[in-house]
């Protein structure tokens, strides 16, 4: 078999991978950054465990998944960085049709919360990511003329935040990632990880909800208002 006829065997099978209702859901929840056990992940797919475990071990011998055990629990999360890259790239692609319906109001607002700020991989998305995004941007901070880079005001910005930004990995420094519900990009790589980090150890942001859902907090209103100018009623 030639090097080209390998890379597109290898690309079939990634592509059955995720070609799967069932193991797309899984990829897709762990894209909260966290890990989850195979009984979580069976009932927010809405299949039986056994069902579920088959799926978990393909993901795995595929290499999109990584397994941890922890006495009889089993725990999966996204392999790396790369493969959150990847789901984000192709779910932003996908173009939606008219939305459901809510089915009650606790759906209606779940729906709502993760648009307005949640976590995508690590990093922020929804309204919240776009606005931190576009005040980067207007402040100088970061270039999106020729996709995203941090300028060198960008780079002293986030060392007198005392937000460390790990250049050590291949990972980009900033990268462009398309927002699914506001069709425009926000900010990922190592300065969105680590801006999202921070955010939260910093109490800027807290989780809400089993989803990927955060909300600001009155603290995160009023240090994202002073360091990046973002008014604090626009993150409600």
């Amino acid at each position: 078999m030639t090097t080209r006829d390998t890379r597109a065997a290898g690309l079939a099978a990634l592509a059955g991978l995720i070609a799967d209702t069932t193991r797309a859901a899984c990829l897709l929840a762990l894209l909260d950054g966290r890990a989850w056990t195979a009984g979580e992940l069976a009932r927010h797919a809405g299949v039986a465990p056994s069902t579920l475990s088959e799926h978990l071990g393909k993901l795995v011998a595929g290499g999109l998944l990584a397994e941890e055990r922890q006495g009889r629990h089993r725990y999966v999360r996204l392999a790396d960085a790369r493969v959150a890259q990847l789901l984000e790239d192709l779910a932003a692609q996908v173009t939606p049709g008219a939305p459901d319906r809510p089915r009650s109001l606790r759906e209606a607002g779940a729906g709502s919360a993760m648009a307005r700020g949640r976590t995508c991989y690590d990093h922020l998305a929804g309204r919240l990511g776009i606005a931190v995004t576009d005040a980067l941007g207007a402040l100088g901070l970061l270039r999106r003329d020729t996709g995203f880079a941090l300028t060198d005001a960008g780079l002293a910005w986030f060392a007198d935040a005392g937000i460390d930004l790990d250049r050590a990995g291949r990972r980009p420094l900033a990268r462009a990632c398309l927002d699914w519900t506001e069709r425009r990009p926000h900010l990922a790589g190592v300065a969105g990880a680590a801006l999202c980090r921070h955010a939260l150890d910093a109490g800027w942001c807290v989780r809400i909800g089993s989803e990927r859902a955060v909300k600001v907090t009155p603290t995160g209103e009023r240090a994202l208002s002073e360091a990046l100018g973002i008014p604090a009623g626009s993150l409600r």
